[in-house]
């Protein structure tokens, strides 16, 4: 009787028994959201009917319901809405002894303690209220691949209260412990039930498992053995796909390691076939690597003039050394023309020198611009180090000498080397790879600022990473950095978690005081994020067009406040159960220029009540790239379960580092830095203190800025002055410029020069993006 059910038989009854539509959102940028739809005109209605006779123009943002939680996003940001086809989804109920009356769970109080599940999937709620601690008893009443209904159960003093988790968070031992206890096991059919849900979760692996424990207590299903295989092969197919995150996040050992012991047993030959391919892909770009510092030493030991030997030397063997599968390209040239027996030697050393320092495809013949690239970028490093004790004034009149000194080489250079204050060697002592506390130099008169970090496995200077700078709240930074990156696995020797698996590097400022309860929206605390976020960059090789500024509780107020504040810094802004309050609120218009994504419990206080102002306003705009995440029937929580859709949100977003116009507001004389525009002496008017807020006269001051379609730029800032950035993206250094700032005209030559890019890199530490030159209204 049970013959029946094979692979797609198992996918057929979960559809007879269960099956669930729902439509699909897809965002401008590259989100997709899946749920029941709604438009509601603010984020406090929850889900309206659509049919309803309500004014539909108001109706500006789209509510996504999946069961598990509400997804708000403007209207303005749907790109598309499609059907999706009925979903398999295995619903199994939880028989548990409910209320018929008690107390209605509306806000949740921070929770004390949450006791696992037992095998009748019940545990103890244990929260903080006004009347002390209490003691809720919980039970799970329904299980589905994507959710789990958690429902207070009857007791003494009852709580009617539907929370909502995710199903993968709970582990297959505690998942299939319960599951058991309420199905029949002495039943195939109800076996089986299990083996589906894990099916439609994806969770292949524990499909297989929980299969092969299926035939082993009823061998008359022996023939679903065949299915195990079908299960593995999804297995194989996931695991491609991890190999995959891992190459592209730079983890190639870890992928070649992953590539070589690549389980066959029950694989697809065609998957096979890609593992070997991938295997080879590693294997060519192990020879050329090879071939290539083989061709460049045996060149190099042919070059015997004794001027530029000891430097033709010392620069094959970094090469030699530092070589790699993410730099192999920088010798593209080299490797092009090494056979070409027109060339001299120390022509093919100039191509190989000139790459590694100037980067791919920027390659010269020509061995004393290639020396000189080499010398001038010791001296950027120097320079830029921010150490007080450089001679600046001296790098820079020994840059005029040298030939590669030009702004147009200096940029090259800065991009491709490694970050000043590189030092693999801090490592070394680390019991924890990649983990350390970092000391950075604070604001002049006072103490140091500290961050811990936490670099991804394979970490190479020359590669630029992806960051998180997470700032901490009722927890530690020590703690933070465990929850994006994961606890640290001994028997794997790295960390387990999602920046782990993406390749982010994960920052964790000492942001506070030991003993500090509530943000102070004060200059120190935003210095203490922002010193410890350039001196990562000073020691680490940060993609600045990539860096997310996020917290929990405190430290997601604080990162709301900071993002606004200084929205060119952030690729995007993540508050986890934040509350907006002062600044966040008067500069909300800043959200424009910075995409965010807020997660919050639905019983989390009057979190929903304090923040609805300033949600409803980045929703109900055509502007803004703001998603709101809403879990139900949750409270003051970290939210673990939405860390891979918040991977997936960053992994979407590339910061613009210079927009062509924006308006900006300010009332801190410390948020006066915004993209190419840096001013000072705010109007007083325009400026309000934290120890002095609130002043219900006090406006902000607004700083716009325009680039011109003339070749010049438009500032206006009301200020008591400005400094004004420029790139060769933004001007034509060879033409006349026009430049307005506050009603004041320049029509001038803009003239690169050494000393602002190398100060601006010094100072900012953004080499990605340097500043060639500048104009400062106090100019004459």
């Amino acid at each position: 009787m049970m013959n029946r059910f094979s692979l797609p038989a198992l996918l057929l009854t979960a559809l007879l028994a269960s099956s669930v539509s729902a439509d699909v959102l897809t965002l401008k940028n590259g989100m997709t959201i899946e749920g029941k739809l709604g438009k509601i005109s603010s984020i406090g209605e929850g889900l309206t009917n659509n049919n309803s006779g309500g004014e539909v123009a108001l109706q500006l943002i789209v509510l996504a319901d999946d069961d598990l939680r509400r997804v708000y996003v403007p209207s303005y940001l749907v790109k598309d809405v499609q059907p999706s086809p009925p979903a398999l989804q295995e619903r199994i109920h939880i028989d548990q002894r409910l209320p018929q009356s008690g107390n209605h769970v509306l806000i949740i109080g921070n929770s004390i303690r949450i006791t696992p599940f037992d095998q009748w999937g019940r545990r103890i709620y244990t929260m903080e209220t006004v009347r002390g601690n209490i003691d809720v008893i919980q039970g799970i009443t329904e299980i589905t691949p994507r959710y789990t209904k958690v429902e207070g159960l009857q007791a003494e003093n009852a709580y009617i209260w539907d929370m909502r988790m995710r199903t993968s968070s709970i582990p297959r031992e505690t998942l299939s412990k319960i599951l058991r206890q309420q199905l029949d096991s002495k039943d195939p059919d109800q076996r089986l039930k299990i083996v589906r849900l894990y099916l439609q979760a994806e969770r292949y692996q524990d499909a297989a498992l929980e299969l092969a424990e299926v035939i082993r207590d009823f061998p008359q299903l022996s023939d679903l053995k065949k299915q195990i295989s079908g299960l593995r092969q999804l297995a194989s197919q996931n695991l491609i796909q991890e190999i995959d995150l891992r190459q592209s996040s730079g983890q190639h050992t870890l992928a070649y390691q992953m590539l070589s012991r690549f389980p066959d047993e029950g694989v697809a030959g065609e998957t096979l076939l890609k593992v070997r391919q991938m295997l080879t892909e590693y294997d060519t770009i192990s020879q050329r690597r090879a071939r290539a510092v083989d061709l460049l030493e045996k060149f190099a030991a042919e070059f015997n003039d004794p001027a530029l030997k000891p430097k033709v030397d010392a620069a094959v063997a970094e090469i030699s050394r530092d070589c790699s599968i993410n730099t192999i390209n920088r010798l593209t040239d080299f490797m092009r023309l090494a056979d070409d027996d027109a060339l001299l030697a120390e022509e093919k050393i100039a191509l190989a020198i000139s790459g590694w320092i100037l980067g791919s495809n920027n390659g010269t013949q020509n061995l004393a611009v290639a020396i000189s690239a080499y010398d001038v970028r010791s001296l950027v490093q120097q320079y830029v180090s921010n150490r007080l004790d450089v001679d600046k004034a001296g790098i820079l009149n020994q840059l005029k000498s040298q030939e590669a000194g030009t702004p147009d080489y200096l940029a090259k250079i800065i991009l491709n080397m490694k970050p000043p204050l590189s030092d693999a060697e801090a490592f070394s002592e680390s019991e924890i790879p990649g983990y350390k506390l970092m000391t950075t130099p604070g604001i002049p008169g006072y103490k140091d600022f500290q961050y811990y970090v936490q670099l991804p496995p394979d970490y190479d200077p020359y590669r630029r990473y992806p960051t998180i700078v997470t700032l901490n709240g009722g927890s530690t930074p020590e703690q933070q950095i465990d929850w994006w990156a994961g606890s640290y696995n001994k028997n794997f020797g790295m960390r387990m978690g999602q920046a782990t698996r993406h390749g982010y590097i994960v920052i964790a400022p000492v942001w506070r005081e030991e003993h500090q309860f509530n943000y102070q929206y004060s200059a120190q605390e935003h210095a203490a994020v922002l010193y410890s976020l350039r001196g990562a960059m000073r020691q680490f090789s940060i993609d600045t067009d990539r860096v997310f500024l996020t917290g929990h509780s405190m430290g997601g107020d604080a990162a709301w406040d900071i993002g606004l504040a200084h929205p060119d810094l952030w690729t995007g802004v993540l508050p986890i159960v934040a509350s907006a309050d002062k600044y966040v609120s008067r500069y909300w218009e800043n959200a424009r220029f910075v995409p965010m994504y807020f997660v919050h419990g639905q019983y989390d206080g009057n979190k929903l009540e304090k923040n609805a102002r300033d949600w409803d306003r980045y929703l109900q705009k055509n502007n803004m790239d703001v998603t709101v995440v809403e879990y139900l029937g949750r409270g003051h929580e970290h939210f673990q379960e939405e860390i891979q859709e918040m991977f997936t949100w960053m992994d979407l977003h590339v910061r613009d580092f210079m927009p062509k116009e924006f308006e900006l507001a300010t009332m801190r004389p410390w948020d006066n830095f915004f993209y190419w525009v840096e001013v000072r002496d705010l109007p007083q008017r325009g400026q309000v203190l934290p120890a002095e807020w609130p002043q219900s006269r006090a406006t902000t001051t607004d700083i716009e800025a325009k680039i011109l379609a003339t070749n010049g730029v438009s500032v206006q800032s009301k200020s008591g002055g400005a400094t004004v950035y420029f790139t060769p993206e933004m001007v034509d250094f060879d033409k006349r410029a026009t430049i307005n700032i506050d009603r004041r005209s320049y029509d001038r030559d803009l003239k690169p020069t050494a000393e602002v890019m190398l100060e601006d890199v010094r100072t900012r530490a953004d080499r990605q993006h340097p500043f060639w030159a500048k104009v400062d209204t106090s100019d004459k």
